[in-house]
């Protein structure tokens, strides 16, 4: 669940000759909505159309629901042979291997190789067997992809395995839209991919654009506002699916080094330069627990995290000051 953010855009549409243009779609299962401040409607509607474009463009190379994509072409060959992909392909899914490492597998591309053993919509009565879980991750193991830069191929060496880019996808599509965007003129803008948002320039006041935090522990209130300065941020929740056994909840992110689900948090917000780093974070941190996950970012430069637990706590990273708020 994404939707622990909100984004204050000003009223004003029409100011010293410029406009704001907004649109939304649906891709890739979820809402995407695309804002820029253009000189006039036809120059926003350009501006949308290359936006939307572009998420085409990115889903059908790295989508793995679509059997054509690059990944897929991967995955259907898993422990067969290695497949030949294009570098953007080849760079992002090395990227994700380097997250792996700096989270020790808290985040894995490979956790699409995972048994579904868990439901989260009501019809799970008992927990799974601790060999149940134990098999369910198996074939999971970023360490088992096998990269060729010189080949630009991609092998996973195990049959059964499969690469997922759920959690950091949306986030480097976010990216490579701002990238876009800005080399087609576009001045000022936020890209919002289902809760991965991006930003540049400024309101048409000159403000910064400014989002707001929800603690979904009472989501009629926003605790905390920020500005977004040319930065993204990602915010993820599980506050809805989840179970609950033997008095602890567990959520619906799976940890796929064990198998368990991550438990103990509820939403989590990362703000970062990349919205492809706010993505990979914010779903490592859920796994990594509060004190972990602090202590990583802490460690990050140019990285901030606001962390809600099951209790409703908040927790922040060290520099964050929402007295400030």
């Amino acid at each position: 669940m994404k939707n622990l953010l909100y984004l204050f855009l000003l009223s004003s549409f029409i100011s010293f000759g410029q406009v704001v243009h907004k649109k939304k779609y649906s891709v890739l299962g979820s809402p995407f909505e695309i804002t820029v401040i253009s000189k006039d409607t036809v120059e926003g509607n350009f501006f949308c159309k290359e936006a939307f474009g572009e998420v085409k463009r990115i889903e059908h190379l790295i989508s793995d629901w679509i059997p054509t994509t690059q990944v897929s072409k991967i995955n259907q060959n898993a422990g067969i042979q290695p497949v030949k992909v294009d570098f953007e392909v080849f760079d992002l899914l090395e990227r994700a291997v380097k997250f792996s490492k700096l989270t020790n597998g808290a985040f894995d591309i490979s956790y699409a190789s995972m048994d579904r053993i868990w439901k989260f919509d009501g019809s799970m009565k008992h927990m799974p067997t601790e060999e149940e879980i134990k098999n369910s991750v198996a074939k999971v193991g970023y360490q088992n992809i096998i990269f060729n830069s010189k080949d630009t191929t991609v092998f996973l060496k195990n049959k059964g395995m499969k690469l997922g880019l759920g959690g950091i996808g949306q986030g480097y599509i976010a990216d490579k839209i701002k990238d876009l965007l800005q080399e087609k003129g576009c001045k000022a803008g936020v890209v919002n991919v289902s809760g991965d948002i991006n930003t540049w320039g400024s309101q048409l006041d000159g403000s910064p654009w400014t989002v707001g935090i929800i603690n979904p522990m009472n989501k009629n209130k926003v605790f905390a506002t920020f500005p977004l300065i040319d930065s993204a941020v990602e915010t993820s929740g599980s506050y809805e699916k989840y179970v609950t056994f033997n008095g602890i909840r567990y959520s619906h992110i799976i940890d796929p080094r064990t198998g368990y689900p991550s438990s103990g948090i509820v939403s989590v917000s990362v703000f970062a330069k990349k919205t492809e780093l706010a993505d990979a974070l914010a779903t490592s941190i859920f796994v990594m627990g509060v004190e972990v996950g602090l202590d990583l970012v802490n460690q990050l430069n140019g990285i901030d995290c606001i962390i809600v637990d099951d209790k409703g706590a908040i927790h922040v990273s060290k520099n964050i000051d929402l007295k400030n708020n």
